[in-house]
Formats: C-alpha cells, structure tokens, sequence
C-alpha cells in the first residue's frame, strides 16, 4: 500500500486494511510502522517532532468557515490565478474552492454568496487582513469593504486574525498545503481557468467524501458536516462569539458620523436566513430563525 500511496502513514494503512476486511484482526499502527521502517519505506524528515500547537475547534458545523486566497493554479502560458478556499472549522468540510480569474473583492464575495447559497449562511467567518476581506486597515480612514457589507447583510460576524499570525487560521493553511501536494504539483499548468475548475471540484469532492482526516477519527469530513440549508436546527449551544481566540479580532464598521439628535428613530428591517438582526450597523441581536423573512421594527 505505502509503495502505491506514498503519502500514506501507518495510522492511514491500518485503517484501509480494516476496510478490505472488516472481520479481519488489523495489525497494530506500531507494527506497520516497523514493517515500513524495515523495508525504507518511511523518510527520516517525517519523524521529525513538531511544534504542539493547542487545538481549539467550535462545537458543530457551520458556527465558523475559514476563509483565504492562495495563488499556485497555473494557466498554459505561465498566467497565474488565485483561489478562493472556505473550510469548516469543526467537520474540516471544504465549503468554497473557487479559481478566480482576478483577486477582486467582487470576485470573492460572488464565490462566498454562491457557497452560503449551498450550503447555507454559516454565524462566523474568519479571515486573514487581506483588502478583499477588510478595509479596517485603509489610510487614512478605514472603509467598510464589499465582504465586510456582505457578512453585515446576511448577519455573519466577521472575524479577522493577528497579523503575522498563520496558525489561527491552522485548518485552511493544512488545507493549502494538502491541495498543493496531492493536486497542483502533480498536474502542472491548465489549459483553461473552467478545466482548473472542474479539476479542483473533483478533488475537493473526493476530499470531502472519500479520505478519512485524522483529526475526525478517520471519518470524512462529509460525514460530520451538516448543511444549514438541509438542517436549520444547528444552533450553537453559546452565544455566538462566546469561544474566541486572542488572535481573532471582531471586525467593526468604519466609523460614521453620528446623528446628534436625541430623539429616537425608528425604522423596520427584515430578519435575515440566520436569525440575526444588525442594529444601526454595528449591534447583533439574534431574534430566532422562525421569524426569517419578518419585519421587526428597529429602534435606535
């Protein structure tokens, strides 16, 4: 198995001997690491201890998608084009994996709307400082970028890492590092940004179905993901936010000037598919999803 699977380690082939013959006693992951060993099968560098970072997940699926851009999908011709990849933080479920032809915010924020639009409006999302993401960082004053406004729309808290922080966004960056090795190194450049396409879908596709990820237990990512658009009902049992890293800041909107008048003002909203309410632009009220598509009356 190793021979025809390189990357295969010893945990990965004692669980697809357990799949040939499931009656079958497996072999302990010692002893097929000692046959791997023995034959020179296993490289020196991968036994190399590495860094313990501690884990932090939410507790089920769509309460956070990860999101970022990678370059590396080559065109014929050298022309290199980004990727827009979200992953969710608890099943590891590969929501979004978009070829863009130009890094826009336009461009991103399509890709992310045509995810929720699958599989449903996930309560946060957490991203790194790039401009497509945020415009907090804008001189001389900061801007409400189109994402920022989108994640506001649809009552999304957007979250954004510490710069020069990578392993908070851990998940995805694993993510790049798989995609890069198994599928972008292997197939060099593509003809086409629709063929780029529709190899990546296919890959993400036996990605989330049919490899068993560590870190689930040897399940698949698809088998614990739960679409909010095929099940409604996946409420965190905490307030949103309530379990949130020190390197995840919550992105707030650019600062407007204020109406100086005392008097209250009313005005009537729609609530949105996640339940969430946005008050003035900047408060989050969580009403309930039953009440999607109602009016509530805001008073600021």
């Amino acid at each position: 198995m190793r021979r025809t699977h390189r990357r295969w380690g010893a945990r990965r082939i004692v669980y697809e001997l357990g799949r040939l013959d499931p009656y079958a006693p497996a072999p302990a992951r010692a002893t097929v690491h000692r046959v791997l060993v023995r034959n020179g099968l296993v490289n020196p560098q991968e036994q190399l201890h590495k860094r313990v970072y501690k884990r932090w997940e939410r507790e089920a699926p769509m309460h956070l998608w990860q999101l970022d851009l990678v370059g590396g999908v080559f065109l014929a011709g050298g022309r290199e084009c980004k990727l827009l990849t979200g992953i969710d933080d608890h099943s590891r479920f590969v929501t979004v994996a978009a070829v863009l032809e130009q890094p826009s915010g336009s461009a991103v924020c399509e890709a992310f709307v045509g995810a929720m639009n699958r599989w449903g409006v996930p309560f946060e999302v957490l991203t790194d400082n790039g401009n497509q993401f945020t415009g907090r960082h804008t001189r001389p004053l900061p801007v409400e970028v189109l994402f920022e406004r989108t994640c506001r729309e649809y009552g999304i808290t957007a979250r954004l890492t510490k710069r020069r922080s990578p392993t908070t966004t851990g998940k995805i960056e694993r993510f790049h590092r798989t995609l890069r090795r198994e599928l972008l190194d292997e197939t060099g450049a593509f003809d086409t940004i629709e063929t780029a396409q529709t190899a990546i879908d296919e890959w993400v596709h036996a990605y989330n179905t049919c490899r068993p990820h560590q870190s689930l237990n040897m399940a698949t990512p698809a088998s614990v993901f739960r679409s909010r658009s095929t099940d409604p009902d996946t409420m965190p049992s905490k307030p949103v936010g309530a379990e949130i890293r020190p390197e995840a800041e919550v992105v707030r909107p650019a600062p407007t000037v204020a109406d100086q008048s005392s008097s209250a003002i009313e005005f009537d909203t729609v609530v949105p598919p996640s339940g969430v309410v946005t008050i003035a632009g900047v408060q989050q009220v969580w009403v309930g999803k039953k009440l999607c598509a109602a009016q509530c009356r805001d008073v600021g």
